[in-house]
């Protein structure tokens, strides 16, 4: 997982898609989505560090 991209097609793996027009909300969606497949232990504790790593340095980004 390299991309948001990628978090994306993970989250659609699962029947999720989320877009309101508003990227920070966009990935702060992201971000609890994968917190509650994670917490239901459907990723491994290697995708789930990736993914929110990935969200958050993307939002660091938007906010500056």
């Amino acid at each position: 997982m390299k991309t948001i991209y990628d978090i994306q097609q993970l989250l659609k793996k699962f029947g999720t898609i989320i877009y309101i027009g508003d990227r920070l909300a966009d990935l702060e969606l992201m971000e609890a989505e994968i917190k509650e497949l994670y917490q239901a232990q459907c990723l491994s504790i290697a995708d789930y560090q990736m993914a929110i790593l990935l969200l958050r340095q993307e939002m660091a980004k938007l906010k500056n």
